[in-house]
C-alpha cells in the first residue's frame, strides 16, 4: 500500500513555503531608521537613548561589532486605509539560522522610553496601538550578540578583548504591517495537522482523514490570491480539527517557560537584558492581555531582582501578572544552581532567598524546585526542598543520560536522610517546546509510567533569550486541546499538574533512591578550577563571617551585625554557583568576571571577619578556630611552625599551647642504586618517598599496617588526553582513560622542613610548558600526609589526575555531599555502576575494608574517579583526584595560568575523622590579637556537626544554628552555648517556627536521624 503522506507533502509543503506564509502580512510600509552606536565599554538605559545623537540609519547597512549595542529610532505613520486591521511593526535585525537566543535580539521601548516587547528571531512583532493616520515612534535596544556556539570549535568571540569589531549583523528591515488573521489561523491550522499526520502510523485511519483533509484544503486555495480563498480552506480542516480526543489520551500540561541561563555564553551584563526582553514579551502589552489563558512559569529570584532594579514598568507589570494568575514563580531558588558542587548551607541558601524574594516582592509561596537544566541532583536535595516548604521537584536533564534512560518520568525521590519528595521528569525531553505535534508524541510515546498515570508536564517557549512562548504556540494549545490523535493540550500552572499527578499516583509512585546522577557532563566537576576555588572559599569564608559577627554581635557592646553585607555577599555567591558558572561552563568573559568577584567577596569578608574578632576585644595574639571541632595542629605564625590546641568555634591564646607533640623526624636517603629518596616520621605514620618525591609507603604505625599496595607510587600525577565528543568543557568521556603518561620524573627533590614540627619534601616537575611544583608534608601530631601542588598550567586538551593506590579492598567508595556522604560501588558491574566513571565529592572521599579505612580530602576540586587496581598480586583501590582540564570550547584559555591546591591522605579514618579534617583543611585557622573563647556553642556529640551560626534574619538578635548528623547512624547530644538561653525552637530552613525545641538544663536536647537537618532558633537571655 502506497503512503498517502508522500502524495500530499510535497505539494503541500511547497504551498505553504512559497505561498501561504508569504501571505501572511498583506501590506507593509517601511519605517525610517536613525541609529546610535553606543560607545564600546559603555552601557546605556532607555533614558540615555532618549537624548543620545541619532544619524540616519538604511536597511542593508552592516551594524554590531561582538557584544556591542545599538539604539534605533523608527518611526512611521500607519496608512489611514489599514483602517480596522491588525496593524504590527516588523523587526529584522539579520537574524540568522541560529537557535533564537543565540544571535541578536532587542527591546523595544515606546517613546517615553517605557518597554513595550522583545524582539527575536522567532518572535519579530511589536504590537501597535496606534490609529491610523497617527504616527508611530519606536525606540529599539539592539545587541550585537555573537553566535559562539558553532561545532565546538575554539572562538575568540567570547571576549570583548579578543572578539574584534567587525559588525556581525545586517539590519534587514523595520516596517509597518497588516497582520492577515484569516491566512494566519489558516497557517496554524494547518501545520497543527499536518504535524499530526506526520506522527501517527502510516495504517491508521485518522492519518489518513486527516491527510484527505490537506488535500481539499489546497484544492480550496487560490495560491495567487490566499487571502480571498484562506477562509474556503480553513472551513476543509474544520472537520478534522473538531474531532475529540480519545478519552484515553494522554494529558499535557502546558506551562509556558524561557529557560534563560544566568550566564553562559553570554556574560552577567546580558543575561540582565534578556531577562527583561522575554519578560516584556509575556505582559499583558504583548501577550497575555490577549490570551488570558497564559501561565508563564518562570523561575530564578535572580532575575526578578534584576527586572526590579532595572525596569521598574515591566516590575509593575509582572507582579501584575502574578495577581491575575498569568505568571508562576517557580522554582524556589536564588538561581537554577548547579545541583552538585554548591556546598551544603550554600544549598540552603539558594532555597532560603529564592523562597524569601518570591514571598516578600509577590506574596508567593513557591512549591517546587525548578531545575529543568542542572548536571545531576544531589541527594541531600529531598531533606532540603522539604525543609523549605517545598513539595515537588522538576528536572529535565536526566533526559540527556549516554547510558541508562531513567525508568520512570513521575516519582518519590528518597534523599540520604529517607526524607522524599514527589519528582517528575518530563517525557517531552525538552524545557523549550514549541507544542509540536512531534514533541507531544514523544511526550506520550517515552512516558514510562502508563498503567499508573495519565498526565505529564510540558514547559514550552524558546529559552535563552529566545523570547519565551509565542501566540503561535498558545494557538497551537487551544487547538489540541481535545484532538483526536494527539494527547490532550491544557495551559495550566505547574502546581496544577503536581497537584494532580501526585493524587493520581497516590501511593503507587514508584521510588528512585539516591543522587540523580547524570551520565554526562562529568568534566564539569574540573573544568575552570579558578571559579570552583573561588565558590570553596567564598563558601567558608562566609561561614567564618557569620560566625565572629553573631559572637561579637552577642558579646560586644556597640557592634552592629552586617546584615546587609552578608545578604549581597551570599546572593553575589549563590548567584556564581548557577549551572553554567560554577561548573565552568560558560565564556571567558564569564570566567574573568568571576575571578574578579571572588577576589571582591573574599576581600570584603576578610574585613567583616577581622572587624568582627577585633570587636570580641584585642590583647595577646590568639587562633581562632571556626570548624566545629576542637584541633591541635602546626600552623606557621610569623613564618614559624607553631604547636595550637584550639576549641571547637572558640579561639585559645597563642602561648596557651598544650605540651608539644612527639617531635617530626626526617631524613635524606643516600643515592643508592641512583634512587634516594627521603623518610618522614611522627611516631603515628612513617612515610617514605623516593628520589622522584613519590609516595612509595605510607606505613600506619598506629595500625601497623601499610597503606600502599607493594610497587605501588602514591600522589602520582598523571597526564590524559582529554578530546570529548562534543561539549568540551561539559564532558570527560570515558575513551580518555585509554592513554595516559605518568609524570613521573623530578627536575628537582629536596627535604625543605626537617622537624621538630613539620617537615617537607618539595618536588619541581615539568611537562611541556607546565611547570608542576609538589610539596609532601607531615606535622607533628598529625595522623595526615598533607600536599601542596602549584601548578603552572600551560597545557591544552589534557586532564590531569593526582592517584593514589590504596591497599584496602573497598567494595564501595564513600563521597561528601552536602549534609552526609554518599556510597558508591567501585566495580562496573551493571551499566549502571560502570557509567559513574567520574563522580563528584565535597571535601573527602573515603575507601574501606572492614576495620580500615582511608580518606582523601581537598580544598578546591570536586572530580574524582576510583577504581580497582591489580599490583602483584594485590587487588588494590585506586583513587584520584580530578586536579585540572584545559578544554578549549567555550574558553579557548580555559585554566591557563597558575593554580593552587591543598589536599590530604587521612589513613585509618572513619567517616567522623573525615568530617572533622575535611574541615580543618577547608577552614584554616586564623591569628588575630583577641581574647580565648569557650565555643560559642556545642552539638554535645562529635556526629552532630554544626553547619551554620548566625543571626536571624529578622533581625530579632535570635541566634540562628544549623546542624545535622553527619556519620550516617543516630545521634544525641545537648546543644550547649556560651550565652545563657531564654528560649529556643525548631525552625524551617526560612527560620519559620516548626516546633518548640526539648530543653535540657541551660541547654537544648537533640536526637537526629541518620543524616537529618535541624534548624535552631535560639533567643538569648537579655538583661532587663
Amino acid at each position: 500500500m502506497h503512503d498517502d503522506r508522500l502524495l500530499v507533502e510535497g505539494r503541500f509543503e511547497r504551498a505553504m513555503r512559497q505561498f501561504v506564509r508569504p501571505a501572511l502580512y498583506a501590506a507593509r510600509v517601511p519605517l525610517a531608521i536613525a541609529a546610535w552606536h553606543v560607545p564600546r565599554g559603555s552601557a546605556a538605559c532607555a533614558a540615555d537613548a532618549l537624548t543620545a545623537p541619532y544619524e540616519p540609519f538604511a536597511p542593508g547597512t552592516a551594524w554590531g561589532s561582538p557584544w556591542s549595542t545599538s539604539w534605533f529610532w523608527l518611526t512611521g505613520t500607519v496608512p489611514p486605509e489599514w483602517a480596522g486591521r491588525r496593524v504590527e511593526a516588523l523587526v529584522d535585525l539579520g537574524f540568522g539560522e541560529e537557535a533564537p537566543g543565540f544571535q541578536a535580539e532587542g527591546m523595544v521601548y515606546d517613546a517615553a522610553g517605557v518597554p513595550v516587547k522583545g524582539v527575536h528571531p522567532r518572535n519579530r512583532h511589536v504590537p501597535l496601538r496606534a490609529a491610523p493616520g497617527e504616527p508611530v515612534s519606536l525606540l529599539l535596544e539592539a545587541a550585537a550578540n555573537p553566535a559562539v556556539l558553532h561545532d565546538f570549535t575554539p572562538t575568540p568571540l567570547g571576549d570583548p578583548a579578543t572578539a574584534g569589531d567587525t559588525p556581525l549583523y545586517t539590519f534587514r528591515a523595520a516596517e509597518l504591517a497588516v497582520l492577515d488573521e484569516e491566512v494566519w489561523h489558516l497557517i496554524l491550522d494547518a501545520e497543527v495537522l499536518s504535524e499530526l499526520a506526520y506522527e501517527l502510523p502510516a495504517d491508521r485511519s485518522r492519518r489518513h482523514h486527516i491527510l484527505r483533509a490537506l488535500e481539499r484544503m489546497l484544492d480550496a486555495l487560490d495560491l495567487h490570491d490566499v487571502a480571498a480563498t484562506a477562509a474556503a480552506a480553513r472551513a476543509e480542516l474544520a472537520g478534522v480539527l473538531a474531532a475529540p480526543a480519545a478519552p484515553s489520551a494522554h494529558r499535557l500540561s502546558a506551562a509556558g517557560h524561557a529557560h534563560i541561563d544566568s550566564a553562559w555564553l553570554w556574560p552577567l551584563r546580558e543575561t540582565v537584558r534578556k531577562a527583561s526582553r522575554t519578560f516584556a514579551n509575556v505582559t499583558e502589552l504583548a501577550l497575555s492581555g490577549e490570551y488570558p489563558e497564559l501561565v508563564f512559569a518562570c523561575s530564578q529570584a535572580q532575575q526578578y531582582a534584576w527586572v526590579k532594579e532595572h525596569q521598574p514598568h515591566l516590575w509593575e507589570r509582572i507582579r501584575e501578572a502574578v495577581r491575575r494568575g498569568n505568571w508562576a514563580p517557580v522554582g524556589s531558588m536564588w538561581v537554577e544552581s548547579d545541583a552538585n558542587m554548591p556546598g551544603g548551607e550554600a544549598l540552603a541558601r539558594q532555597l532560603v532567598h529564592g523562597k524569601r524574594f518570591f514571598l516578600e516582592e509577590l506574596g508567593v509561596e513557591t512549591r517546587e524546585v525548578w531545575l529543568p537544566d542542572s548536571f545531576g541532583y544531589t541527594a541531600a536535595f529531598p531533606q532540603l526542598a522539604k525543609l523549605a516548604g517545598v513539595r515537588w521537584f522538576l528536572t529535565q536533564k536526566l533526559s540527556w543520560n549516554q547510558t541508562n534512560p531513567m525508568p520512570h518520568h513521575s516519582f518519590w525521590w528518597e534523599g540520604i536522610d529517607g526524607t522524599r519528595v514527589f519528582t517528575h521528569f518530563p517525557p517531552v525531553d525538552t524545557y523549550n517546546a514549541t507544542l509540536h505535534a512531534g514533541e507531544l508524541a514523544r511526550a506520550e510515546r517515552n512516558f514510562r509510567d502508563k498503567g499508573l498515570a495519565t498526565r505529564s508536564l510540558v514547559p514550552f517557549g524558546y529559552g535563552d533569550g529566545g523570547g519565551g512562548p509565542t501566540r503561535e504556540m498558545l494557538q497551537k494549545a487551544r487547538r489540541l486541546r481535545s484532538l483526536e490523535g494527539s494527547p490532550r493540550v491544557t495551559v495550566e500552572p505547574p502546581a496544577a499538574f503536581f497537584a494532580a499527578a501526585e493524587a493520581e499516583y497516590g501511593a503507587h509512585a514508584p521510588v528512585w533512591s539516591g543522587e540523580l546522577y547524570l551520565e554526562f557532563h562529568r568534566g564539569t566537576y574540573t573544568s575552570q578550577a579558578a571559579t570552583k576555588r573561588g565558590n570553596r572559599r567564598s563558601e567558608h569564608l562566609l561561614r567564618e563571617a557569620e560566625l565572629w559577627a553573631t559572637a561579637a554581635a552577642l558579646t560586644a557592646p556597640g557592634y552592629v551585625y552586617p546584615y546587609e553585607e552578608l545578604d549581597r555577599l551570599w546572593k553575589t555567591v549563590l548567584l556564581h554557583q548557577f549551572h553554567d558558572i560554577l561548573p565552568g561552563s560558560s565564556i571567558s568573559w564569564v570566567h574573568r568576571e568571576a575571578a574578579g568577584t571572588y577576589a571582591a567577596v573574599a576581600r570584603e569578608l576578610a574585613e567583616i571577619t577581622a572587624g568582627a574578632i577585633g570587636a570580641l576585644g584585642g590583647g595577646a595574639p590568639a587562633v581562632f578556630n571556626a570548624s566545629p571541632y576542637a584541633r591541635r595542629e602546626v600552623i606557621d605564625v610569623a613564618g614559624r611552625p607553631t604547636a595550637v590546641h584550639v576549641p571547637a568555634l572558640g579561639s585559645a591564646a597563642l602561648d596557651a599551647a598544650a605540651a608539644p607533640p612527639a617531635p617530626v623526624r626526617a631524613e635524606t636517603l643516600p643515592p643508592g642504586d641512583g634512587t634516594g629518596g627521603f623518610v618522614l616520621g611522627n611516631g603515628h605514620l612513617r612515610l617514605t618517598l623516593d628520589g622522584d618525591g613519590l609516595l612509595t609507603s605510607v606505613y600506619d604505625l598506629d595500625a601497623a599496617r601499610e597503606v600502599l599496595p607493594p610497587g605501588a607510587r602514591a600522589n602520582l600525577l598523571q597526564l590524559h588526553p582529554d578530546h570529548p565528543n562534543q561539549w568540551d568543557a561539559w564532558d570527560l568521556d570515558r575513551h580518555y582513560r585509554r592513554k595516559h603518561t605518568d609524570l613521573a620524573a623530578a627536575e628537582s627533590a629536596a627535604l625543605t622542613q626537617d622537624g621538630p614540627l613539620r617537615a617537607t619534601v618539595r618536588v619541581v616537575r615539568r611537562t611541556g610548558d607546565s611547570r608542576l611544583v609538589q610539596e609532601t608534608s607531615l606535622a607533628a601530631g598529625s595522623r595526615r600526609v598533607d600536599f601542596a601542588l602549584e601548578a603552572d598550567w600551560r597545557e591544552t586538551e589534557k586532564v590531569l589526575k593526582a592517584a593514589f593506590p590504596l591497599d584496602v579492598h573497598a567494595e564501595r567508595s564513600t563521597a561528601e555531599i552536602q549534609f552526609g556522604h554518599v556510597h558508591r560501588p567501585t566495580h562496573a558491574n551493571t551499566s549502571w555502576d560502570a557509567a559513574k566513571f567520574e563522580v563528584c565529592a565535597h571535601r573527602w572521599l573515603r575507601v574501606a575494608e572492614p576495620g580500615y579505612g582511608v580518606a582523601l580530602l581537598n580544598d578546591a576540586t570536586y572530580g574524582h574517579d576510583v577504581t580497582r587496581t591489580p599490583y602483584g598480586q594485590v587487588l588494590a583501590t585506586t583513587v584520584r583526584l580530578t586536579m585540572l582540564r584545559a578544554p578549549r570550547f567555550p574558553d579557548p584559555h580555559t585554566d591557563q595560568g597558575v593554580h593552587h591546591y591543598r589536599y590530604s591522605l587521612l589513613p585509618g579514618a572513619e567517616a567522623g575523622e573525615a568530617v572533622a579534617e575535611g574541615l580543618a583543611l577547608n577552614l584554616p585557622l586564623r591569628t588575630a590579637p583577641g581574647p580565648a573563647l569557650a565555643p560559642l556553642v556545642d552539638s554535645g556529640h562529635p556526629a552532630l556537626t554544626v553547619e551554620a551560626v548566625k543571626l536571624a534574619e529578622d533581625r530579632s538578635g535570635d541566634v540562628v544554628v544549623r546542624l545535622y548528623e553527619s556519620r550516617g547512624g543516630r545521634a544525641r547530644g545537648v546543644l550547649t552555648t556560651r550565652f545563657p538561653l531564654a528560649g529556643a525552637q525548631v525552625t524551617d530552613l526560612l527560620e519559620r517556627p516548626r516546633a518548640p525545641a526539648e530543653r535540657a538544663g541551660g541547654g537544648v536536647r537533640l536526637e537526629l536521624r541518620p543524616f537529618e537537618i535541624v534548624t535552631l532558633r535560639l533567643t538569648p537571655a537579655r538583661e532587663g
